[in-house]
């Protein structure tokens, strides 16, 4: 059975923002892509960096420890096509970024 966690309300975040969620024991990266929010797993892959803090330029965030990127609707690395991060599809529920997790 899935469960639908809301992450952040709408208007906490802006475009270009980025936030990081800790939720059911977990941590995301949310980000406002021009009013699009995407959500991807907030552990950097090189060395756990804290990606919902991390810079957001486009569709590009870049980990504040070590300057890995990643493509923030789809989780995949820039560099090296086998590493991906989680990804989740966004619902907006009530004036809030929610996602399901299975």
């Amino acid at each position: 059975m899935s469960t639908r966690i809301q992450l952040l309300a709408v208007e906490s975040l802006t475009p270009g923002e980025t936030a990081e969620v800790v939720a059911e024991g977990r941590i995301f990266a949310v980000y406002n892509v021009d009013g699009e929010f995407r959500v991807i797993d907030g552990i950097c892959a090189h060395a756990g960096g804290p990606l919902g803090k991390g810079t957001l330029d486009g569709n590009i965030v870049t980990c504040p420890w070590h300057g890995w990127q990643y493509d923030v609707e789809s989780g995949q690395n820039c560099l090296t096509e086998s590493i991906c991060q989680t990804s989740w599809p966004v619902e907006i529920e009530n004036g809030h970024v929610t996602i399901e997790l299975p």
